[in-house]
């Protein structure tokens, strides 16, 4: 029994292939290693997992997730699914790596993820062969969820949204300016906190002058400060995964072609095309 997971910040969505090439399909959290222990995974996986299967039957476990940039790193998830899948050989691997082996299979060709983070890379139809860092939320992750909520919550703070969507923003999370400093500095995850406001963009993008000007935006910044400085990337298509730029893959589309980029694959989820990456292997 095979199990394939794609674990972005804030969700994992798992399949499970059974000997009948049966697809089972559920979600747990998402597991950044840097902001979660062994002992912390374990105990989301055994709340969230569907408890009428016996994963003792798993014979490979394959994980790709954010913030799995080492060993030490990756360590800390392997080691808490040896003991949630005590049968499996356990695989984890950069969600990047998943994105480019979703979008690309086999072939060579440009990668990205616009998400609750950001990242990019050049793929040899393997593995990752030349990546430029993100920097994530604090320094970079441009285009990116986070990136968007950045724009829109300082606007916000700031008195720059238009005037009705600004009241419409306060109605919507009746937030004041300490509630959102409090939470950036002094609770968990600030990253998804962050993230949770390109929602509101996308939800309110009839007021299309200033949602298409924070989208474009931040997509823009994503392109001059990542996507340009890649070699040769205009000989590239342009493929991407992520509800970001799945969401808003009209601007990106455009934002791609002003940049001298055509377009290939942008899909919300690299779940089922990373399963047939697995079952070709």
């Amino acid at each position: 029994m095979k199990i394939v997971a794609d674990g972005g910040a804030t969700k994992s969505n798992w399949c499970m292939i059974t000997p009948e090439n049966k697809r089972i399909y559920f979600n747990t959290e998402g597991y950044n290693p840097y902001f979660i222990d062994t002992p912390g995974v374990i105990k989301s996986c055994r709340e969230s997992l569907p408890k009428e299967i016996d994963f003792s039957l798993a014979t490979d476990v394959s994980y790709y997730g954010s913030g799995i940039h080492n060993e030490e790193r990756a360590d800390i998830l392997k080691n808490a699914f040896k003991v949630i899948f005590p049968n499996a050989k356990i695989y984890v691997g950069h969600d990047l790596l998943a994105a480019a082996r979703a979008l690309l299979q086999r072939e060579p060709g440009f990668a990205a993820i616009l998400g609750t983070g950001t990242n990019s890379c050049i793929y040899n139809g393997s593995e990752v062969s030349h990546h430029i860092d993100s920097l994530a939320y604090f320094l970079g992750d441009e285009g990116s969820g986070c990136h968007i909520g950045k724009r829109v919550l300082s606007d916000y703070m700031r008195g720059y949204m238009p005037a009705e969507l600004h009241q419409i923003f306060k109605d919507t999370y009746n937030l004041t300016s300490e509630d959102i400093l409090e939470t950036l500095y002094y609770k968990p995850n600030p990253n998804r906190f962050l993230a949770n406001f390109s929602k509101f963009v996308y939800d309110h993008n009839n007021f299309v002058e200033y949602t298409r000007d924070v989208v474009k935006g931040c997509f823009s910044q994503f392109f001059a400060n990542l996507v340009t400085h890649y070699p040769n990337y205009k000989a590239y298509t342009f493929n991407c995964v992520g509800s970001v730029g799945y969401n808003f893959r009209d601007i990106l589309t455009e934002v791609a072609h002003e940049n001298g980029m055509e377009v290939g694959k942008i899909i919300r989820s690299p779940i089922d095309d990373l399963v047939q990456y697995h079952l070709n292997s």
